[in-house]
Formats: structure tokens, C-alpha cells, sequence
């Protein structure tokens, strides 16, 4: 890497001062991100309408597949860039860099084309019904049909900026997309929109911000990142077999946790349907409002991800795993007061998005209930993301798949045919927990076989050295 000041933080900066420069500013785009992902349900919920409120919802699901598409390349690109660094390849690193980004930018624009040609068919069987699809319609237009390849675009450079030791960058290109969204949200929907188009304006909203991320990420790329191993080239030039197996290997399995993770999204507002609009309107919003603990804990992990990938190549296993301890005990220290805030404040929360009656009692018993899952959903998480960064790509999806196909999703369906939405609200805590204990099991595997690789390394160097 170009710049000693990114090397240090890869290589000498005390582990606690290193995660915290590369977890902070990603912590606050993701909180950003998140507060801009609730403004457009506040904002909807301030219509008073809980159909439109379970449109956006159900939209959400969509959105969530194209972020399955940039994890493909952003964590797939990513890891390999980063490995590349520690292994001082950096040309590889380079043409790496270059190629994921113009390969997300392609399948952005193939994923938006589809979900306009197959708009209804898609909603249905994500659940609207006859009152909601109109407004879900509007929504997926500008959110994901327009939008679309600006975000799966978006999350694959944030994760290659990242990577490269531009936190700072990432987190500002992300956070510039949040804070213009929730500008624009009321002046779009209650402004300039007539009465009963507020859903339309909140994704007009939402795709106006992330093009504007995208621009400002483009330029980031042509100045700031001029003289790095992510300058882009004036061509896209060929990766080596081995480099595009490895993008795959890793991206594959991360984008289809992604996928997998909407799959459950999917069982559960179906389900949630069936019991009707208004238990689908509450478990949306408490799906958002839940998501602040985690969108910490995501950013403690995506700040985690480079500086054990770095050292993981570089064979420093040491370095590695404090940084691995150091994210998991920052992530359960956040998880662990949101229980206790959640339990406390459920009513108030949901009241704060919707004032329905009925929609706030629902909420707020699902909201307690599912509080409890929170720790147990980033030490899953926080697993996975371990997985990607030392290049387990087969472990990190066997641990994802373990937790939606093997445990979540069947735990829904017999949850609800016993108990109801009760069921449904309590499978989370139910589904994590256990995978929490598979994961500990597959990490003490990895481990050893971590351990085995040092040794030979060792040997080799050795031998090399005729010690």
C-alpha cells in the first residue's frame, strides 16, 4: 500500500485505537443509513395509513436482495483486495479492485430491469395484497427499478474503500446518501407530491439520494484514492484465474447469506399476513426499529473485516484474533443495552411511528420479545464476517444457511402453526441461540486449521532459509 499512514493500521496500531479508526466512521454511516431506512417508514407512518406502512415493508425485501448483490462483489472483491495488500500483490490488488467494481455495477443494471418486468408477480408473492400493492408498486419503482444499480454500485465501493484503509471515505459517501434522504423525504412527500402519494415520494427520495452517493463516490475514486491499489485504471484489465475464483468463492456465499437472511424476511411477512395488514405493518416496524443494535454491530464488524483479512494474509494469526476478541466484546456490550432499552421503551418506539392503536399494542409486544435475539444475531453475524476475512467462504455460507434454511425459516412455520404471531415474534431468540452454539463449534475447526497453516508456514520459511 502506497500509504504508510494505512499500512500502520494494518500492521502496528494497537488493536483497540486500530478497530476503533476503522470501526467509528462505519458505525456512523450505518446508523446513518439506518436512521435514513426508518425516516422513510416514519415519514409513510405519519400519513396515518398502515397500508402504505406495509408496502414499504414489503419493498424492504427487495431493496435487501439488491444489497445481496453488491455483498457479492463488495465482499467478494473486497477480502481478495485486502488479502492482496497483506500479501504486498498489489497490482493484482489493483486490477481486482477495477473489475469488481465494473462487474456490480452490471449486475445492478440486469437486477432493476428484472424487477420491472416481473414488478407484480414479485409482490404477490412477497405478500401485498389487493390494499397494498398500489403503493408498493410506487415504492420498488424508484426505489430499486431506477435505483437499483446506484446501490448495489454504492455498497461495493464502500466495501472496497474500506478495504483499502479509507474508512473515513466510505462512511462519509454513505452518510451523504442517509442525511439527503431525510431531507428530501418531507419536501418530496408532502410538498411537492400530492395527498396519497407519500410512498412514491419516499422512494423518489431514496433513489435521488443514492445517486448522489454514487457521484460522490466516483469522485472519491478519481482523486482521492489517486496513487493507492484502488486508483481506477483507464481500462478494466484481466484478473487472474485464481483472483476470480476467489471473488466468487467469497461473494457467492455472502450474497446469498444476504439472500437467504430475505428469504426469512419473506416467511415472516408472509406469515404475518395471513394473520392480517395491521400484524404485518407492526412487524415492519419493529424490524426497523431493532435494527439499531445491529447496524452497530455490523459497523464493528466491517470496520473488523480488513484488519483481520490483512493480517490473516500477512501471517500475522496473532494480530488477527485480538481483533477478532476485541470486535466480539464491543458487539455484545452494544447488544446487551438494547435488550434493556428495547424491554423498557418498546410502546414509546413504535409509538414514534405510527399513532394506530392497534398497531402500536402489536408492536410493541413484538418488539419485546424480539429484543432478546439481539445478542445472539451478532455473535451469528460477527461469526460469518470472521469466516469472509481469513477466506472460509464454504463456512461462512454453511453457517448462514445453518441459521435460515436449517433453523429460522423451518422454527417459523412451526412456531406459528402452535402460537401464532406470538410464534413468529419469539422465533428469532429461538433460531439465534442455537446457532450460536454450531457456530462456536465450525470457529473452533477453523481455528485449528488456522493454526495448522502458521505451522507449515513456518516450516516452509525454514526450509527456504536452510535454517
Amino acid at each position: 500500500m502506497a500509504d504508510n499512514t494505512k499500512t500502520e493500521l494494518f500492521e502496528s496500531l494497537p488493536v483497540p485505537r486500530a478497530l476503533t479508526r476503522m470501526a467509528i466512521p462505519t458505525i456512523i454511516s450505518q446508523l446513518i443509513t439506518l436512521i435514513y431506512n426508518m425516516a422513510d417508514t416514519w415519514f409513510i407512518g405519519r400519513a396515518g395509513n398502515p397500508y402504505m406502512v406495509a408496502a414499504s415493508s414489503l419493498v424492504l425485501t427487495v431493496f435487501l436482495m439488491a444489497g445481496a448483490l453488491g455483498n457479492l462483489f463488495g465482499v467478494g472483491g473486497g477480502s481478495l483486495f485486502v488479502r492482496l495488500l497483506g500479501s504486498k500483490d498489489t497490482d493484482e490488488a489493483r486490477r481486482a479492485g477495477s473489475w469488481t467494481l465494473a462487474a456490480s455495477l452490471a449486475a445492478g443494471l440486469v437486477f432493476s430491469l428484472a424487477c420491472l418486468v416481473l414488478m407484480d408477480p414479485l409482490l404477490r408473492l412477497l405478500g401485498a395484497s389487493d390494499f397494498t400493492i398500489g403503493y408498493a408498486r410506487q415504492y420498488l419503482l424508484f426505489v430499486v427499478v431506477i435505483g437499483g444499480a446506484a446501490n448495489v454500485s454504492n455498497t461495493t465501493m464502500s466495501f472496497l474503500l474500506r478495504n483499502a484503509g479509507f474508512a473515513g471515505e466510505a462512511a462519509f459517501g454513505l452518510s451523504l446518501g442517509g442525511i439527503l434522504n431525510i431531507a428530501l423525504d418531507p419536501l418530496i412527500m408532502f410538498v411537492v407530491l400530492p395527498d396519497g402519494y407519500q410512498v412514491m415520494g419516499a422512494g423518489i427520495a431514496t433513489m435521488l439520494s443514492n445517486m448522489a452517493t454514487s457521484v460522490y463516490f466516483i469522485w472519491t475514486y478519481l482523486h482521492v484514492c489517486q496513487g493507492s491499489a484502488l486508483e481506477l485504471p483507464k481500462r478494466i484489465e484481466r484478473l487472474r484465474p485464481e483472483s476470480r475464483k476467489d471473488i466468487f468463492s467469497i461473494g457467492v456465499p455472502a450474497a446469498l447469506s444476504v439472500f437467504l437472511f430475505d428469504l426469512t424476511n419473506i416467511v415472516i411477512n408472509r406469515l404475518s399476513a395471513s394473520h392480517g395488514d395491521l400484524e404485518l405493518a407492526a412487524i415492519g416496524i419493529v424490524q426497523k426499529v431493532e435494527r439499531l443494535p445491529l447496524n452497530i454491530g455490523i459497523g464493528i464488524c466491517l470496520g473488523m473485516i480488513p484488519l483481520i483479512g490483512y493480517n490473516y494474509a500477512s501471517g500475522n494469526f496473532k494480530r488477527m484474533r485480538a481483533f477478532f476478541t476485541a470486535a466480539r466484546v464491543a458487539g455484545l456490550a452494544v447488544a446487551g443495552a438494547s435488550v434493556l432499552l428495547y424491554f423498557l421503551f418498546a410502546d414509546r418506539l413504535i409509538r414514534a411511528f405510527i399513532n394506530n392503536a392497534e398497531t402500536v399494542r402489536l408492536g410493541t409486544a413484538f418488539l419485546r420479545a424480539r429484543c432478546f435475539a439481539t445478542p445472539f444475531m451478532f455473535l451469528s453475524f460477527n461469526m460469518v464476517n470472521f469466516m469472509q476475512a481469513v477466506n472460509r467462504g464454504r463456512e461462512s455460507f454453511a453457517l448462514a444457511a445453518i441459521r435460515q434454511v436449517g433453523l429460522n425459516i423451518p422454527i417459523l412455520f412451526l412456531l406459528n402453526a402452535f402460537f401464532g404471531m406470538t410464534g413468529i415474534v419469539w422465533t428469532q431468540a429461538v433460531a439465534d441461540f442455537l446457532n450460536v452454539i454450531i457456530s462456536y463449534v465450525i470457529y473452533g475447526r477453523v481455528l485449528r486449521s488456522i493454526v495448522l497453516e502458521k505451522q507449515d508456514m513456518h516450516t516452509r520459511t525454514v526450509q527456504e532459509t536452510g535454517s
